[in-house]
């Protein structure tokens, strides 16, 4: 890939992703990737949605099985990532007034996200993390681990479902923590991490 850092599991499904075109002319569903990797369609979700912000993957349309395509640029290799950049004017007060100083700077959309980690986005249904500036729209920047320290907003597989919460280890097990309190804790004896939220986005 040029330009482009992928997870090794990335890289294999591109690779098969670009065997099952070559060999059937059409792209394989999200069903398929998954049948071949042996894992859940939710998981081959994330990694496929990390491709699409990395430029590798795009979609067609919305709400079309067969809708992916793999990116190419001019020399036939898939897609660098790409990069969008803004100007940062200067600061602006949330607090007690200030001068208003502009001071440009550049930011760099990509940024947001570490190149040396596996990020992958999900948008949030519901409003259980609202007390964290999580609303529901929103869309959160995940790290995919497998383990997350205590008071962290992880995305837990509870009873097969997901859930987005805060963690902490109690005795006996786990209390999946909501920033709403109009909500109650879920505890539970034993909890999948599927990753940690380290940022998140909102279109206004």
């Amino acid at each position: 890939m040029a330009n482009v850092p992928l997870t090794r599991r990335q890289r294999e499904i591109v690779e098969f992703f670009r065997g099952y075109v070559d060999e059937h002319s059409i792209s394989p569903t999200l069903e398929e990737i998954a049948a071949q990797f042996g894992v859940n369609k939710v998981t081959i979700f994330g990694h496929v949605s990390e491709l699409e912000r990395k430029g590798v993957l795009k979609r067609a349309a919305r709400g079309i099985s067969r809708g992916l395509q793999l990116v190419s640029d001019e020399g036939g290799s898939d897609s660098a990532r790409v990069e969008m950049r803004l100007p940062i004017l200067g600061n602006i007060a949330a607090g007690a007034p200030i001068e208003a100083i502009e001071t440009p700077e550049e930011l760099d959309l990509g940024d947001l996200v570490p190149r040396d980690r596996d990020v992958y986005a999900l948008r949030v249904q519901g409003e259980s993390m609202i007390e964290d500036a999580i609303a529901d729209g929103d869309i959160v920047l995940v790290e995919r681990r497998d383990d997350a320290r205590d008071g962290e907003t992880v995305v837990a597989i509870v009873e097969g479902e997901a859930t987005l919460k805060r963690l902490y280890r109690e005795d006996g097990g786990y209390r999946l923590q909501p920033a709403n309190q109009a909500m109650q804790p879920i505890r539970v004896p034993e909890v999948e991490v599927r990753g940690v939220v380290i940022g998140v986005v909102r279109r206004y």
